[in-house]
């Protein structure tokens, strides 16, 4: 690997976001592709983040710093990547359900997506199923993702589900969902493809139900 891409890979690590913002242009300069410096550079550096937040190694602040950095990094090679034909793995449409505010889990799910090369529609907090079933018609998203925060939001995960159905969409996504209070049994009930319990495992649990979805 290029000294310079394992550099950009240790800031994004470190969450040094002005580091970022040198060493990228350096990269572009020195004849590296967008693709190389996402996929070796920005990618696994994130990536590492994620498997120390997994093991509860590093907790919530270290991943948001480490976030920005990546992002600062993607901002300036997002039309160095249009330009190669870079294309993300698939569209997820991500949201924390109808009465529910709280939304770092699923911020920190969206930079554990984005960093598998996710494309992700950010929904935002205190999101009705009728919204999702519009994104999923509009976007084209291929996985929902809901997360839910309180016991008593907990059931409008499963009248997402329901509006899907019923707008004949069901079969054309999977439904991923997360949250302090939920688990698998309760995806079980409600007929969700996937549950996982923290950000780490959902980026990479999507990665692989995309690409089976693909394949």
């Amino acid at each position: 690997m290029k000294e310079i891409i394992r550099q950009i890979a240790e800031a994004v690590e470190n969450g040094k976001a002005k580091l970022i913002k040198e060493l990228v242009p350096q990269a572009i300069e020195e004849g590296c592709s967008a693709q190389e410096i996402l996929g070796e550079g920005l990618l696994p550096g994130m990536g590492v983040i994620g498997d120390k937040f997994s093991k509860n190694e590093v907790f919530v602040p270290e991943v948001l710093v480490s976030a920005r950095a990546m992002n600062k990094g993607v901002e300036l090679i997002k039309p160095l990547l249009q330009a190669e034909g870079q294309t993300s793995i698939g569209k997820v449409c991500i949201g924390t359900v109808e009465g529910d505010l709280h939304d770092i889990g699923k911020n920190i799910v969206k930079l554990m997506m984005e960093s598998r090369n996710i494309e992700v529609v950010d929904l935002g907090a205190d999101v009705s199923a009728d919204r999702f079933v519009e994104a999923v018609k509009n976007e084209g998203c291929e996985v929902v993702a809901l997360s839910a925060l309180l016991t008593t939001t907990m059931p409008v995960m499963g009248d997402v589900i329901k509006a899907l159905t019923e707008a004949g969409l069901r079969d054309k996504v999977k439904v991923m969902i997360g949250g302090a209070p939920v688990n698998q049994q309760f995806a079980d009930m409600i007929g969700a493809d996937i549950y996982t319990d923290d950000g780490a495992q959902a980026g990479l649990a999507c990665e692989k139900a995309l690409k089976e979805m693909h394949a």
